[in-house]
Parts: structure tokens; C-alpha cells; sequence
């Protein structure tokens, strides 16, 4: 990128990302350069401009995944569900025997080991889920987002 160019790109406002301003240059540049002879045939202009195409496709939809993200709601509804789904199996799969004679049907107290390793990774998938609430965020966990697209326009 020259200094003209990255002028132009840091004076463009926009409360967006704005990765889509150097493929709209590389566009009107692989034009100039087709017209000027230095792209032999209209293929590989094609070919060079359905890459970027593909490219530039790519990055907006890990914008879109940026700025869109899974509703509250739903992570709250998940989570009282599986919670409330593992009280009761700790109830309902509690061994009781009525050939016993307990008085009342009490509950056999036990350690249900099935039980817990269920809620284990349940519980564990549920955190894995709630990251999607906003996966490209500023935690050490996240995907950097930014770094991904400055790699990717340094690649290609």
C-alpha cells in the first residue's frame, strides 16, 4: 500500500471494517494492468478475479460471524435446561428398591458416577457453546479476527 493509498484508506470513516477497500484497488489495478498488456488474456483475468472474489467472500463472512451473534436468550435457555436436566436425573436415577420395605419411599443415597460424568460433559459442551455468543471477542480465548485478515491480505 502506498502513503496516497493509506491516507485514503485511514481518511474513509466508516463504522465498519473496511477490509474490502484493497480488493476494490487490486480490481481496478488487475483492469489497468489487462488493458496495459500485462495480463495476456481475458482467463486469467478471470481466474485472478474470481480468487479475490472468493477471497474478499471469505473475509466478509468472517465479518458477518463477527457482527452477528447467538442471542442471549438462547445460552440462557440452554443453561437452565441442562442444569435443571441433571437435578432430576439425580433424583430419577436414584436406585430404590421396594422389595426393601422403605418406609415412605425414601431415596437410597449413592453417587451416581454415569450421572456426573453426563453432567461433566454436558456442562463442558455448554461452555464450549457459550463462546458463541461472541467468538471474535478480546479474550485470550478468542479468535483474533484482526490478525487473521491482515495475515491472510499479506499471503495473498
Amino acid at each position: 500500500m502506498t502513503r496516497e493509498e493509506r491516507k485514503k484508506f485511514e481518511g474513509l470513516h466508516s463504522p465498519y471494517n473496511k477490509y474490502w477497500i484493497p480488493c476494490v484497488w487490486f480490481t481496478n489495478l488487475a483492469a489497468v494492468a489487462r488493458c496495459e498488456g500485462r495480463i495476456k488474456d481475458d482467463h486469467t483475468l478471470k481466474l485472478l478475479l474470481q480468487e479475490l472474489n472468493g477471497f474478499r467472500g471469505k473475509c466478509s463472512m468472517l465479518f458477518h460471524y463477527d457482527m452477528i451473534s447467538v442471542p442471549l436468550v438462547y445460552t440462557q435457555v440452554v443453561t437452565l435446561a441442562v442444569y435443571s436436566f441433571f437435578l432430576v436425573c439425580l433424583i430419577g436415577r436414584q436406585f430404590l428398591d421396594p422389595s426393601q420395605g422403605y418406609p415412605g419411599h425414601d431415596l437410597d443415597l449413592y453417587v451416581p458416577i454415569f450421572t456426573l460424568l453426563q453432567f461433566f460433559f454436558y456442562a463442558g459442551w455448554l461452555k464450549v457453546a457459550e463462546q458463541l455468543i461472541n467468538p471474535f471477542g478480546e479474550d485470550d480465548d478468542d479468535f483474533e479476527t484482526n490478525w487473521l485478515i491482515d495475515r491472510n491480505f499479506q499471503v495473498f
